[in-house]
């Protein structure tokens, strides 16, 4: 439920805003734009869960059992209770075990729905990454990207949908919006992860699929002074793909934690270095032309095979001091820093095949002879006139990320405490992106090539061309296919970078009372209040590359050279084989050389390069109250909460508007800005019906703000001259405009969940969950309608603007994001933790946990009410399973997970987000390790681990046919041996 205040909408000084543009864009910015002179526009530079209160503790012995994420005095924690062990021995655990029954004790004492992950011993989460872990859980998968799991989708809804807490507060990202890329978090420094899969009133800045909150150590709670270093050494399975590139890493850290004072005032210290290779052989596909028949098979439009060398280099470290003086106050002050350094080499060859064919009147196309078809599709077929395109790049990426958290507790009176947290989240990111190419001359006038191509069994096709690719004779440094236009006229386009830059930034203040009530069934309350800042700035700037030698800009009228000789200084000695796809070698070239030696740089002033930059400012204010319920019904114990969140949102962007107009580039300046007020109820209960045996139900209203790229304001305005007076209008128009929209609202949901969870008094449970989500306000990010663009005439002459007017032309279409969908989620998923113990103690030390989840969604958009999309990130199947071993000091564990088809968010053209259909997928990971129990080597401890045993690759495909592959992407196994020793 929201209520709107109208917008406002400002432009540059002396532009009046009298009439709009789509969701109130102003058109009189948008003419006014095309028709300033043209300018540089250079980018600028609770108890009852492990909850969201930053004090408590990270692990479950210290969670009290009352409902629901709320702030409380230390000493209201109960005492554990006594059927954790069979019998009432004391058991104590150690590893695997250890934190699948830390898991389970979080899951029964919270009345909220939640899965988590619980380190195995100080610094050690139980896998690899955070990503890998939370993949583990039910209902949550994870989508790889360069070979590591990254994109988190929970229960069907992808990582716009869920939102990432770090001790209970929200967090930037170092990504492009706000999904946050977990690989800036060294898994080292977080006790436990927990999952909410449902909501509560305190529980501020919560997600509709979900909220992961990352949970630090808390050192008051820890027994004794923990000292512990580990080390670990990885290898890729596949041998490196680039000379300049490596197989081997490392990763390594180090935890001190102690207590002083008395045991009140306790510190923790962490830090941690890694540095991870990674290998992909890429395949990409540019499409299929054709009609899929005997007649007209789908030919190949063009591939660009790549080989790809990844390293990851990240430092980082947290700090957490911890005060309690007295049982009245409780003061503790969290930081994390780390720092994140990528660099990616790319080396391939773009064939343009079928999409150029000169029979479809492409000027100096190609051919295509020999064409073997089987069921519609063509097999094999040989072209002729291809003009290739050499690829030697280098990406390069670094994000530094900060967290600041104060959180203070008072005791006021016996049953009111005052609680005030302030934190602050900052991350920067700059990326190099760059681009060099080579071929045989400049705009197809070189040495043209005969490629046959043949489809392997995997979707992909083997390329055998009769050029040496390595032969500097031959390749030059050139735009091949004279692709190069910078808006107005043609550059000579032998390279291009990219070097964009993010800031995201967030500030938080939250206070909040809340107290007991006694001897009545509603056991205690809560009111509070957050404010959130959060800003994030995006800024983009690009170049044309051209070899050196004289022009200006990089344009071919002025005379820039069409090509360079390749300089010996560039040839690394040793050339890369693409054999995988049958391609023998390539040049292979430093890019790095060639972009500091042999290229200049000319800047990218197209319109669509200038409206990237952007401002998105978020203002926000919480008010939230709930109570507190803890008693019996028909002596059945009945746990809960019962509140409500009013969310009042302030949100701005400032960009600008650009276009070009008689040849020369138009920018003005514009701003924007709405408000509106949400209304969260939520409640939740949680009843033991049986002993141990509980059923938990919650129904609330939640919401998640849109992407940060959809709220911008910039517009792309453009005005196709070519299709003056052409009729009919709407397959010719003359003016168009792409972009944000800051009138976004944020997605809406109405939640029920509903869970039924056993576990047993030797260790484990089962668990049965089912969803139903109705959203409402859902963004169809390619909304577009018809807007006239009258005000828009005076860019044109006289002549033109009477063509325009005649063939009804005033109309044309905006594309803009738009809050027009609707449609619900429902799924089920089934947990079961079980140590084969509790079957005979002949088994003591196996144990299984297993999951499935089934999800379906129906969504549509309000242009297209008959058509149900596919939500980004689904799977209607996904599970997991693991099965372990652990006893005197050994354990080994191998885990299965499984996924459906889903719709995969990749890196489209100018690495926009695209969207394709991902193949299901099954990653096996295995690992084996000892500790020493006693002896000089106690505490001392190695592992071996393997990843993507199944060696599975991602892939993509197109049209709902697997047989269109358009992406196929293999990283290999990798292997990890690593020792860990604690004082």
């Amino acid at each position: 439920m929201s209520q709107s205040i109208p917008c406002r909408l400002r432009v540059a000084s002396g532009i009046s805003a009298h009439s709009r543009l789509a969701l109130h864009v102003s058109a009189t910015a948008l003419a006014a734009a095309l028709m300033l002179p043209g300018q540089a526009a250079f980018a600028q530079a609770t108890p009852g869960t492990a909850n969201a209160n930053p004090t408590a503790p990270a692990q479950i012995d210290a969670v009290p059992t009352v409902a629901a994420p709320t702030l409380q005095p230390a000493d209201a924690v109960p005492p554990a209770p006594q059927d954790d062990a069979a019998g009432g021995d004391e058991i104590v655990v150690t590893g695997i075990r250890a934190g699948l029954e830390s898991s389970a004790k979080i899951k029964r004492q919270s009345v909220l729905i939640v899965d988590s992950i619980s380190a195995e011993d100080v610094g050690k989460l139980p896998d690899v990454s955070i990503a890998d872990s939370l993949a583990r859980l039910p209902g949550v998968t994870a989508q790889r990207l360069e070979g590591r799991d990254q994109r988190l989708s929970i229960r069907g809804l992808g990582p716009d949908f869920s939102t990432t807490l770090l001790n209970g507060r929200e967090q930037v990202t170092t990504g492009d919006n706000r999904g946050v890329e977990f690989d800036q978090y060294p898994s080292e420094f977080f006790k436990t992860v927990n999952v909410y899969k449902s909501a509560d009133a305190s529980l501020i800045a919560a997600g509709v699929a979900g909220t992961v909150d990352l949970r630090m150590l808390r050192p008051l709670d820890q027994a004794h002074r923990i000292i512990a270093v580990s080390a670990r050494a990885q290898m890729n399975g596949i041998d490196k793909l680039n000379p300049d590139g490596d197989r081997y890493g490392y990763r390594a850290s180090a935890t001190y934690v102690d207590k002083f004072a008395n045991d009140t005032l306790g510190i923790a210290i962490g830090v941690s270095a890694t540095q991870t290779p990674s290998q992909d052989e890429r395949y990409n596909a540019w499409g299929y032309s054709g009609a899929g028949t005997a007649a007209s098979p789908f030919l190949l439009n063009g591939a660009k095979p790549y080989v790809q060398s990844n390293e990851l280099k990240r430092y980082g470290g947290v700090a957490t001091i911890e005060w309690q003086p007295s049982d009245s106050f409780h003061s503790t002050f969290d930081a994390l820093y780390s720092h994140f350094e990528e660099t990616q080499i790319l080396r391939g060859i773009e064939f343009p095949l079928a999409g150029q064919l000169a029979s479809a009147g492409t000027a100096g196309g190609t051919t295509a002879t020999g064409v073997t078809v089987a069921d519609g599709f063509a097999t094999g077929a040989t072209f002729g006139n291809v003009f290739a395109v050499q690829r030697n790049d280098y990406n390069q990426r670094k994000a530094d990320n900060f967290s600041l958290g104060w959180n203070n507790d008072l005791k006021l009176t016996e049953s009111v405490h005052l609680n005030v947290d302030a934190s602050w989240s900052r991350a920067k990111r700059t990326d190099f992106l760059l681009e060099t190419n080579t071929g045989t001359g400049f705009a197809k006038s070189g040495a043209a090539d005969t490629v046959t191509v043949r489809q392997n069994g995997n979707g992909t096709y083997t390329f055998s061309p009769t050029l040496d690719y390595t032969n500097t004779n031959i390749f030059k440094l050139t735009d091949p296919q004279g692709w190069g236009n910078n808006g107005t006229q043609q550059v000579v386009q032998s390279g291009f970078l990219n070097r964009p830059s993010f800031k995201d930034d967030l500030k938080s203040l939250r206070a909040s009372l809340n107290g007991e009530f006694s001897d009545s069934v509603v056991k205690g309350w809560e009111a509070g209040g957050n404010y959130s800042q959060r800003k994030k700035t995006s800024a983009y700037t690009s170049y044309f590359l051209c070899p050196t030698g004289g022009g200006t800009n990089c344009t071919v009228a002025s005379g820039s050279p069409l090509s360079g000789n390749v300089p010996s200084e560039a040839l690394l000695g040793k050339n890369v084989a693409l054999d995988y796809l049958g391609i023998p070698q390539m040049l292979t070239l430093d890019p790095l050389y060639l972009y500091n030696n042999s290229l200049n740089a000319a800047f990218d002033g197209r319109p669509s390069a200038l409206v990237r930059d952007n401002v998105v400012l978020e203002k926000v204010w919480t008010g939230y109250a709930k109570v507190t319920i803890d008693g019996l019904v028909g002596d059945k114990p009945l746990k809960g909460s019962i509140g409500a969140q009013v969310v009042h949102s302030d949100q701005s962007s400032t960009g600008q508007i650009a276009s070009v107009v008689g040849g020369a580039v138009t920018i003005a300046p514009v701003t924007q800005s709405l408000k509106y007020t949400n209304f969260l109820p939520s409640a939740t209960m949680s009843v033991e019906l049986i002993p141990l045996g509980f059923v938990k139900v919650g129904a609330s209203q939640t919401m998640v703000r849109p992407r940060l790229d959809q709220e911008r304001v910039t517009q792309d305005v453009a005005i196709n001259l070519t299709n003056i007076g052409q009729t009919p209008a709407g397959l010719f128009p003359v003016f168009t405009s792409t972009g944000g929209n800051v009138n976004l609202k944020p997605y809406q949901s109405t939640n029920i969940d509903l869970s039924f969870e056993k576990y047993f008094n030797g260790g484990g449970y089962v668990a049965l969950s089912g969803y139903f989500k109705h959203l409402t306000d859902f963004v169809d990010p390619n909304n577009s309608l018809p807007y006239d663009f009258s005000a828009l005439l005076p860019a044109l002459t006289a002549a033109q603007q009477a063509q325009v007017i005649a063939a009804g032309q005033t109309i044309g279409n905006v594309s803009s994001p738009a809050n027009t969908g609707r449609g619900e989620v429902l799924g089920v998923e089934g947990t079961v933790s079980l140590p084969f113990k509790a079957i005979t103690s002949a088994l003591d030390g196996f144990g299984i946990f297993a999951s499935g989840n089934y999800t379906q969604s129906t969504i549509k958009y309000g242009s297209n009410p008959t058509d149900a999309i596919t939500l980004p990130g689904l799977s209607k199947w996904t599970g997991s399973g693991t099965i372990y071993f652990e006893k005197w000091g050994f354990q080994a564990r191998a885990n299965y997970r499984y996924r459906s088809s889903f719709l995969a968010e990749v890196a489209g053209l100018s690495a926009n987000p695209t969207y394709r259909t991902a193949r299901s997928e099954g990653i096996l990971d295995a690992q084996i390790g000892y500790e020493f129990q006693s002896g000089p080597l106690a505490n001392f401890a190695i592992l071996a681990q393997a990843k993507n045993l199944t060696d599975r690759p991602f892939v993509t495909y197109q049209n709902d046919d697997p047989r269109q592959v358009i992406d196929y992407q293999r990283y290999g196994r990798d292997y990890y041996v690593g020792i860990t020793y604690k004082f």
